[in-house]
């Protein structure tokens, strides 16, 4: 058996698991429809008791790094061998050798299923996040609700973050993920979008997140310019939130972040200016960049703890987070397929470069995707499972299984939203 297949065994089964201090925001606190968390330190946001499909959190604070409570999670073997119910691989095909039913996973694509959500928690933050939408930003137009709606916040949020103690926490993640969607459907994709022009409206959303710094005379027209449109005035209210609730350092990394994704999406953008089909491998160096990275990076913000920055920023630590977020925006490729085909104009994904590039039939090129995300996969979890092994800091391992908890929330989002995606038939 090969490394990566013992190593990977490991981290299936550590991996599926709070505090930062609060910080004064930098903006103007936004109007408000829940009572904020960010008042205090998160450490006093009272507890909640946890839904059956939830992680636990220990009874009491790790020794080596003070007042931060952890899961009680056992460092087990990286080279002990795997057992089949650990590792819940995907059928090579649909039961039966037949087509695909609708809600069915991709046929081969290497997941973990999941309990199913808390339902009482989706309705509760499904609920909030629509006020919001509508009360606080002005988010989108009636005739917009149903898309809206079909897209499914409260589910997709619960699901990728099971460790948060409360809805408040959830709702860090669902302002975040609202804004950042609505960004890329009104300045890049089809509602308004573009890629004329989309430097200079990124960088003016970006201060929404990284604010101005500049002279009195004219910090007033950049300030009133955050209201000037949706995406802008998304950005600014759901980083208000984040950053009360964040420490410095965790905030700082979401910036950095959402620099990264903002660069992908001007990628994106310059080859469709100029007609062009990247190589394989500058689409995969693209979608590095544009990709969910700043999701499951803030995991620790939702889960009310703090992974130390010098942690963050360990090499194993850095590849274990960049693949991660290719592998999961690959997902994205496979289960939006179909829809990016029937919509106007060519959009890239990895199966249509792949089919280009490599002159394969469509059929072959989604295929091969589906090699590419599983090795992919796999290599996530080989790596989080040696770094997991090197440098058991209790903050760590819980950091190391919110993301592979995000992972697993965010293929079981693809797969069961039927609102938006259906499979190709190609089995």
């Amino acid at each position: 058996m090969s490394a990566a297949a013992t190593t990977e065994s490991a981290i299936g089964r550590i991996l599926r698991g709070p505090t930062g201090l609060g910080t004064a925001s930098l903006y103007p606190t936004p109007p408000a429809v829940e009572a904020p968390i960010a008042e205090t330190a998160i450490a006093e946001v009272p507890a909640v008791e946890a839904p059956a499909a939830e992680l636990p959190v220990a009874p009491a604070p790790s020794a080596s790094i003070p007042g931060v409570p952890v899961l009680d999670v056992p460092l087990l073997d990286p080279t002990s061998s795997p057992s089949p119910s650990t590792l819940a691989r995907a059928a090579e095909a649909p039961a039966g050798g037949g087509k695909p039913k609708v809600g069915d996973p991709v046929p081969g694509l290497y997941h973990h299923p999941i309990v199913e959500p808390d339902p009482v928690r989706v309705e509760e933050l499904s609920l909030r996040i629509k006020a919001w939408a509508i009360d606080e930003v002005q988010l989108y137009p009636p005739e917009w609700e149903d898309q809206f709606d079909g897209f499914s916040t409260g589910r997709y949020m619960v699901a990728c973050h099971p460790d948060a103690p409360s809805v408040d926490h959830l709702m860090l993640a669902a302002r975040l993920m609202v804004a950042e969607n609505v960004v890329d459907d009104c300045y890049c994709e089809d509602h308004g979008g573009s890629p004329i022009g989309l430097g200079g409206r990124l960088l003016m959303a970006h201060t929404a997140l990284d604010r101005l710094h500049t002279t009195a005379e004219y910090h007033g027209p950049w300030e009133e310019s955050l209201s000037a449109d949706a995406p802008r005035r998304a950005y600014r209210s759901a980083m208000d939130y984040f950053t009360r609730a964040a420490t410095p350092s965790q905030s700082d990394r979401f910036r950095h972040d959402m620099a990264r994704l903002h660069l992908g999406y001007l990628a994106e953008a310059s080859w469709a200016e100029t007609d062009h089909v990247p190589q394989v491998w500058e689409y995969l160096t693209m979608r590095q960049f544009n990709n969910f990275r700043p999701c499951p990076t803030i995991t620790d913000t939702v889960g009310a703890y703090e992974l130390p920055s010098e942690l963050h920023a360990l090499p194993a630590m850095q590849r274990v987070i960049a693949l991660a977020g290719n592998a999961t925006t690959i997902v994205n490729d496979l289960y939006s397929y179909t829809k990016e085909l029937a919509s106007p104009g060519r959009h890239l994904n990895l199966p249509v470069v792949l089919a280009e590039r490599e002159n394969l039939s469509d059929r072959d090129g989604y295929l091969k995707a589906v090699e590419v995300h599983n090795e992919l996969m796999h290599a996530f979890e080989a790596e989080s499972a040696a770094l997991a092994a090197s440098c058991p800091v209790p903050t760590l391992l819980r950091f190391l299984q919110g993301v592979a908890a995000w992972l697993d929330g965010n293929h079981y989002w693809h797969q069961t939203n039927t609102f938006r995606y259906t499979l190709p038939d190609f089995w």
